[in-house]
């Protein structure tokens, strides 16, 4: 029960105001009587799926897939276009190679896309391992991913 009513509360102050570390949103949560250490703050983003788009004040703010689709599409494929090197593929394995730091980004935009053959996908520093359910799709999936290049 807090555990959700802690998210629900995240949600809520990354939706209002611009916060840009995990220290400063545990210091919010803490404000309102969320007892709460960065670990736990830690988990929460990982299972909100909460990543950091670019602020309007701060260089960076936390932002959730679900409260900013529509706000962070043309943004998101901005970042996929700027920070993908290549994409290759094996069988039914898709790799798409990035910038240091930015697999996760360009795994949140992956996801965003809710491409059914997409069983799902695994993100490192500067990769990013895309699992298509079949070989056959494999080649659908790279083309769709690859026009997001421009």
């Amino acid at each position: 029960m807090q555990r959700t009513l802690r998210q629900q509360k995240i949600l809520e102050i990354i939706a209002a105001k611009e916060i840009d570390t995990q220290e400063e949103l545990c210091d919010e949560l803490n404000k309102v009587n969320f007892n709460v250490t960065q670990a736990t703050i830690s988990r929460d983003v990982k299972d909100l799926k909460i990543y950091k788009v670019a602020g309007t004040q701060k260089k960076y703010r936390y932002a959730s897939l679900d409260t900013y689709v529509d706000t962070v599409t043309d943004r998101m494929t901005s970042l996929f276009k700027g920070c993908v090197l290549a994409i290759n593929s094996v069988n039914n394995l898709i790799i798409v190679k990035t910038m240091r730091g930015n697999g996760s980004t360009v795994g949140v935009f992956v996801d965003s896309l809710q491409i059914d053959e997409i069983v799902g996908s695994v993100a490192g520093d500067d990769t990013l391992l895309v699992i298509v359910d079949t070989n056959e799709h494999t080649p659908k999936v790279v083309e769709l991913l690859r026009k997001y290049l421009g």
